[in-house]
């Protein structure tokens, strides 16, 4: 079923944090419509793919009106009339007219916003929901990686860790899972509010952002909330942790730098600290234990935590040579999706099917900067990623995807099921 791309238009819209992102509609010959909302990171590896920003005062410098014209202008023409149900087509025109290894002359942003909308006309085409028409193997609903406290550059960096997650381990379904961190949040509010702390405060991603005496302090608190909600540390809950240790390398010191807690540490003082806490708590999945290019200190870490998933955000930055250096190296064990590091859906999904046929567990991750948009749900269904990191249970753009995902389980009944990683008792 052919149906070429007609035309497309774009626009200058607004992520959550109020900054602007690229929005565009795809419109086929048939009719057929498709229209997404891009998002952007704030914890940015120096490996991802470019935005396009403005510059100059407009938005503190941070508008995409030249993004918004490469959409509608040498983007498009390199898309026209090409075949919208062809991702690979559409996908590598646009890298090819932008010409650069990061996207960064047209805007790596403008590409992600056609390469998402020509997969949502080519599903209107197809008459699919967009997980149906974006894979055709087998499907599972993620299990949830939901954040419930926030630091570094989520939160102002009240705390030196980024963020500190639940995973509804013991869940048999979707809904129950959304059901389950829903009350340890709550609780944590609580646990929070009793303790003094700063419980009014939400982060980037919808998470409670409070001042805490220390990192350590973040999974003490998660860990009475567990209590308080009335459920086991280890069996129906499990911890996740965004080290996000990128944000505080010092390549300059060779060191890590915790502000927070006026604390410094070599690679191997990190990796200490990390194997002092999966000791204590209920820890399966640590992100960027280390920073991007420390490649050493992450082979220690694989080899020190190897029970543990270890999954690499800033390290891989959801590319294929990069993962493909990780997987020879035997360094960590999981990949950290996000489509708007690389650019397309194309090669955002050509990392999932690497990582799998290595063994590597696959996450799908949302950005610190979201829209309302929800075709995040579908792609880790479609691309049977098996988790899904959004953020927390509140603030729209958030729900949206989590949303989706219960949309989904609720239309499709029994036949799917929720994906039991290894730390949750699959293979």
């Amino acid at each position: 079923m052919s149906d070429p791309i007609a035309s497309i238009t774009a626009f200058e819209a607004l992520d959550s944090r109020g900054r602007p992102t690229v929005g565009c509609t795809v419109v086929t010959r048939a009719g057929a419509r498709g229209r997404a909302i891009v998002p952007s990171g704030a914890s940015t590896g120096s490996h991802e793919a470019r935005e396009l920003r403005d510059g100059g005062e407009r938005y503190g410098g941070y508008g995409v009106r030249r993004a918004v014209a490469n959409v509608e202008g040498e983007l498009f023409d390199a898309v026209r009339g090409i075949d919208v149900t062809d991702q690979g087509a559409v996908d590598r025109a646009l890298r090819q007219a932008d010409g650069t290894p990061d996207g960064g002359r047209l805007g790596a942003n403008a590409i992600l916003a056609i390469s998402v909308a020509a997969a949502e006309a080519a599903a209107t085409t197809r008459g699919l929901p967009l997980y149906a028409a974006v894979g055709d193997g087998p499907r599972t609903l993620p299990m949830p990686m939901i954040n419930v406290i926030s630091g570094g550059a989520h939160a102002a960096r009240s705390l030196d860790v980024q963020d500190f997650l639940v995973v509804p381990v013991g869940a048999s379904t979707f809904a129950e899972a959304i059901e389950t961190v829903s009350r340890v949040r709550a609780a944590t509010g609580e646990v929070l509010r009793d303790g003094g702390a700063t419980w009014a405060l939400v982060a980037d991603e919808g998470g409670y952002g409070p001042l805490l005496s220390s990192n350590r302090a973040a999974l003490e608190v998660l860990m009475t909330a567990c209590e308080r909600a009335r459920l086991l540390p280890g069996d129906d809950i499990a911890i996740a942790i965004d080290v996000a240790a990128t944000q505080f390398h010092s390549p300059a010191e060779d060191a890590y730098l915790w502000d927070a807690e006026d604390r410094r540490f070599r690679s191997d003082e990190l990796v200490d600290e990390l194997v002092a806490w999966a000791a204590d708590f209920p820890i399966v999945s640590i992100e960027d234990a280390l920073a991007e290019d420390d490649w050493d200190g992450w082979r220690m870490a694989t080899e020190r935590l190897g029970g543990i998933q270890l999954l690499g955000d800033d390290l891989f930055v959801t590319s294929p040579d990069r993962l493909r250096r990780g997987i020879a190296e035997g360094v960590a064990n999981a990949v950290l999706v996000k489509p708007n590091q690389i650019g397309t859906l194309s090669e955002a999904r050509e990392v999932v099917g690497i990582a799998h046929a290595a063994g590597y567990a696959t996450v799908l991750s949302a950005r610190s900067g979201e829209t309302e948009d929800h075709w995040l749900a579908d792609l880790a269904i479609g691309w049977n990623t098996g988790q899904l990191k959004i953020g927390s249970t509140m603030r729209s753009e958030r729900t949206a995807k989590w949303n989706r995902v219960l949309e989904i389980e609720r239309e499709l009944g029994g036949e799917i099921a929720l994906a039991r990683p290894a730390f949750a008792g699959g293979s």
